[in-house]
């Protein structure tokens, strides 16, 4: 069996899953560059410390490395110095190396040092939705192609991940697809009877339609803009619930004020968020940037059979969001726009958002956890084969 050695800072719920169904086919190690602490550490976009309660440790071989940064964390480039993880990496003695991210010191570090000696693959999910002219983006493109020399293939994420990879080096041949995933089947679990008790708290009639935003009250997220189309369209027979916190949250709850049915919850952990979307009818991420790579939350969302409401500078929209099929994409921080496509959704009643979530169910389908183990394996077979 083949060794695939893994760099990645911490455990992800949305990369967990992947090693697990790797090491069915691989001699599978995760090396955990943050180390052990990471395990409790301070989210500054919900501004507290999360634990998660759904295990992301279990099925895999993983190893945490002593991590020496004076600041330790993935919030900055230097807060991941490994001093002996090239070491513990080559006595492990892996076939194929997959590094996730290249902006810490440790992480490009590793690519540097194993270019030429194992075949290495890359995962990121930036984009060029946020690119601007200028002398600074010329003198990025060529840092990044530099970088991205040290990489045999990169994992893309979507379309616009591809063009990415493509701007900055990296030929058709290097770039394999990998799509962004979350647990689909976790999430199309019916919670029919916390579904109803959650709109029961919310005071929805039957036929209310509710509209949720989930995730850090920030401003690249730009909830703001969401309440504030809310507010103007005063939408009959419409709620709006908010999940979540952040730095954004007492201005978003003193505007919420302004209307009866809006409505706020604290973060909610990974194992009560499917009841959640499912008491919902449209799921809305308005985000502006930078830095929206892709909004793993639409995949959610979409999972549980959900109408979706996406600015144009979200990652996820060109390949996920469908106009006037399972959703529709908005200009980004346009009022005006997002006012529409709102008022859009909300007309079409909860007949039309359902047939709409369906619509979603179908095209996430196939963006699933197993295709993308299954296209890293056999592309790891495929190098090690030649």
């Amino acid at each position: 069996m083949k060794k695939l050695a893994i760099i990645v800072t911490h455990p992800i719920q949305y990369y967990a899953p992947v090693f697990k169904l790797l090491a069915q086919t691989v001699e599978l190690m995760v090396f955990y560059t943050w180390g052990e602490a990471s395990l409790n550490k301070h989210d500054p976009g919900f501004g507290k410390t999360i634990q998660w309660d759904i295990n992301l440790l279990d099925g895999y071989c993983y190893t945490w490395v002593i991590n020496t940064a004076a600041d330790a964390g993935s919030h900055h480039s230097k807060g991941i110095i490994n001093p002996g993880l090239i070491s513990q990496i080559e006595l492990w003695g892996p076939d194929t190396l997959l590094v996730y991210g290249w902006w810490y010191h440790s992480h490009l570090k590793v690519l540097r040092y194993f270019k030429n000696k194992v075949p290495v693959l890359f995962r990121g999910d930036s984009t060029l939705l946020d690119e601007k002219p200028g002398v600074k983006n010329i003198l990025k493109c060529f840092y990044l192609r530099w970088v991205y020399s040290h990489v045999d293939y990169a994992l893309y994420t979507g379309t616009n991940n591809k063009a990415y990879f493509k701007k900055y080096g990296l030929k058709h041949q290097q770039m394999v697809f990998a799509p962004h995933a979350v647990d689909n089947n976790r999430y199309a679990i019916s919670h029919h009877k916390a579904v109803e008790k959650i709109r029961q708290d919310l005071n929805l009639a039957g036929d209310d339609i509710l509209i949720l935003f989930a995730g850090k009250f920030e401003a690249k997220k730009d909830p703001m803009l969401l309440l504030q189309a809310f507010i103007n369209l005063n939408l009959q027979g419409a709620h709006l619930l908010f999940v979540g916190n952040g730095v954004l949250e007492p201005e978003l709850k003193k505007a919420g004020t302004r209307h009866s049915n809006i409505h706020f919850m604290n973060f909610v952990n990974q194992s009560a968020m499917p009841a959640i979307y499912q008491a919902s009818d449209i799921f809305c991420l308005p985000s502006k940037g930078p830095g929206e790579t892709w909004g793993l939350a639409i995949n959610e969302a979409m999972a549980c059979g959900k109408a979706v409401l996406v600015s144009d500078k979200t990652g996820c929209a060109a390949d996920l969001v469908k106009d006037d099929n399972n959703g529709y994409q908005h200009k980004a921080g346009s009022l005006a726009d997002i006012s529409k496509k709102l008022a859009m959704l909300a007309g079409k009643q909860k007949n039309g958002l359902a047939i709409m979530g369906e619509a979603s169910k179908a095209i996430i389908k196939n963006w699933s956890f197993e295709l993308q183990a299954d296209h890293i394996t056999n592309y790891q077979h495929q190098l090690n084969a030649k």
